[in-house]
């Protein structure tokens, strides 16, 4: 069993009020005891045992970590030389058409790059990581193989999920036989992209979906890109398969463009049908385009995580991995700039896990969660999130991985 004692660690225990608004976060200095990756006593002042590993906060911020919900690491730039991307000429089709040359020619340093590039997200302060990984025709399952083995090298210090992703479309590249392998592989979700654009069949390809997800009895992770009604159209269309099929919360949407382009009745009705779904969200905080309305949808009850997609490769140039960053570009991105509310955006990057609730009320650490925790060079989550703090310590499931 390993044991893990803090000492030293600041904690977030409420808010300073003035007239109902929050003016500054309260803090308390304490030590935190750690036993077999469960926080077990949170206290003044724990005395240390003989074989007992120690970690002085030196009273800096304790956070908990981050999950990176939405990453390519099958093929990616990073950890090699600078290459910007080509333009566009005819599309979404415009990359896949690349791909098919270029994923080959990128097998021989995958694994290497994907290696590079997990290090990089751990020394950002991710625990799990959920990765999509090409199943095409050009690349087969050997993808997929590079991915399961470069996370498996890391299973002592995150947990991770793996979306076999049909990029070039489950029905358009005829990969459903490839798909329905990839989940026997180490595949854990199954994904797809856009039904009505590259599968052009909406019906038959959602259906396809779910049923391989039945089969292998787990949950979907969708990249939806359309716009307007015809993204909207897709989602209740989903929303129908995942009541259909029993999957209520084991359906993610990622990026769910078509989000940032309803208003009104029509959003409001979108809202409380993904939320009887228990559908959740991921994003990218994409400035290129409207984002989805991500306060209103927290407020309506559904999960919504943010993503970094990509660090650099054929797609994008642009990418850090910096999820501090990320929630700053977010905070901004939503005009929140109150105690309060910057504290808060802290939700969208550790799975909902914030140190207090919206009243106030601490709600995190408690003896008996997992000792999934960041230890950070700033006096509150607030100013962590504003001033882009950065991260002196990750540890994970109680050991320290940075």
């Amino acid at each position: 069993m390993h044991n893990l004692l803090i000492k030293n660690a600041l904690l977030e225990y409420g808010f300073q009020e003035h007239e109902q608004k929050a003016t500054s976060t309260l803090t308390q200095t304490k030590d935190i005891m750690i036993e077999d990756g469960v926080i077990t006593t949170i206290d003044d002042n724990i005395s240390p045992s003989s074989g007992l590993e120690i970690l002085d906060a030196k009273g800096q911020l304790v956070l908990p970590s981050f999950r990176e919900m939405h990453i390519h690491i099958d093929k990616t730039y990073f950890g090699g030389p600078w290459k910007a991307c080509k333009p566009i000429t005819n599309g979404i089709l415009t990359r896949i058409e690349e791909e098919t040359e270029l994923l080959p020619k990128q097998l021989e340093f995958a694994e290497e790059r994907a290696d590079i590039f997990i290090q990089h997200l751990i020394r950002n302060g991710h625990t799990h990581i959920r990765s999509h990984c090409n199943i095409d025709p050009s690349i087969g399952l050997k993808n997929l193989s590079v991915t399961v083995k470069a996370l498996e090298k890391y299973k002592d210090q995150i947990t991770y999920d793996i979306v076999a992703f049909p990029q070039h479309g489950l029905l358009r590249s005829e990969v459903e036989p490839l798909m329905r392998e990839a989940m026997k592989m180490g595949a854990t979700l199954v994904g797809g992209v856009d039904p009505a654009t590259i599968d052009r069949n909406i019906d038959i390809s959602l259906e396809t979906m779910f049923d391989i997800a039945t089969e292998a009895n787990t949950g979907l992770d969708l990249h939806l890109h359309d716009p307007d009604t015809l993204g909207e159209f897709t989602f209740y269309k989903l929303i129908d398969l995942t009541h259909k099929h029993g999957l209520e919360g084991k359906v993610t949407i990622s990026h769910a463009i078509a989000l940032g382009d309803l208003h009104g009745e029509s959003l409001e009705n979108m809202m409380t049908a993904l939320s009887k779904a228990q559908i959740d969200l991921t994003t990218t905080i994409p400035v290129n385009r409207p984002t989805i309305p991500i306060l209103a949808l927290d407020k309506a009850g559904i999960e919504v995580s943010i993503g970094h997609d990509s660090l650099t490769d054929h797609w994008s140039p642009f990418g850090t991995g910096d999820t501090i960053e990320k929630l700053s570009i977010l905070a901004e991105r939503f005009k929140i700039s109150d105690e309060r509310g910057l504290s808060q955006t802290w939700k969208y990057a550790s799975g909902g896990v914030t140190p207090l609730n919206e009243g106030g009320e601490q709600v995190w650490p408690k003896a008996g969660d997992k000792a999934n925790i960041l230890i950070v060079d700033a006096s509150c989550s607030a100013e962590t999130v504003a001033r882009r703090k950065e991260i002196k310590h990750t540890i994970s499931n109680g050991n320290i991985i940075k």
